[in-house]
């Protein structure tokens, strides 16, 4: 089965998560606590190369595999013609917070109703059911919003609640497709880190037309 594993939502001091700290015994657990960071989303323009070549990899088995980076193009079309685009990535950290909910609470927080919006995502695994829930009533209160969602693999694909938060972004309007080679060339080149003055060849790994035929098909079924 492939999958995404999840990351425990690790704990926090009293001022992150309402931990009571008092009742810790072991001083270094305490101390583990209080050094840990608080939960956050982190952001940027261009990811790192080690990171796109592990997370991004549409491998059958995902094991490791606990964040969900989120590479994404916005275009704010105006009635006049004239179109705003503005790009970057997204990774959820801790999970705290998938990037998914972080994109509509922090990239884009207030939609202008007199501004048309189309939204590509590029995301290392398709999204949880609490997320696909939050996309879809976004969607639906957002009627000048547009969405495509590229994955690299499918999450917990073999599950019934997912299989139904699938279906049901599908029939919210958003589009979702598996990422062809082609689209992750595409990320190469506008979303990951390249040496300075320097632009190297995307180079695709084994299997990687393979893992996309795979998940096509598991994604056709789910959705048909």
């Amino acid at each position: 089965m492939a999958q995404k594993e999840e990351a425990t939502a690790a704990a926090a001091p009293a001022s992150q998560n309402g931990e009571d700290l008092e009742n810790l015994d072991d001083p270094e657990k305490l101390k583990e606590l209080i050094e840990l960071p608080p939960f956050e989303i982190v952001t940027g323009e261009r990811l790192p190369v080690n990171y796109f070549k592990f997370q991004f990899r549409n491998v059958e088995y995902s094991s490791g595999r606990n964040k969900t980076f989120l590479c994404y193009v916005v275009e704010a079309q105006s009635k006049g013609g004239q179109v705003q685009a503005s790009r970057g990535y997204l990774e959820d950290e801790h999970a705290g917070a998938h990037a998914e909910e972080a994109f509509f609470n922090t990239i884009l927080p207030a939609f202008d109703p007199a501004l048309r919006y189309n939204v590509t995502w590029y995301v290392s695994s398709s999204p949880c059911a609490a997320c696909a829930d939050r996309i879809i009533k976004t969607l639906n209160k957002t009627k000048n919003l547009r969405l495509l969602i590229l994955v690299g693999r499918l999450f917990m694909w073999e599950e019934p609640e997912i299989q139904a938060a699938l279906k049901k972004l599908k029939e919210a309007g958003c589009k979702l497709r598996i990422m062809k080679p082609q689209d992750f060339e595409y990320i190469w080149q506008n979303f990951v880190e390249q040496e300075e003055g320097e632009s190297k060849a995307f180079e695709p790994w084994e299997d990687i037309q393979e893992n996309f035929l795979y998940y096509e098909e598991k994604l056709a079924d789910i959705l048909k």
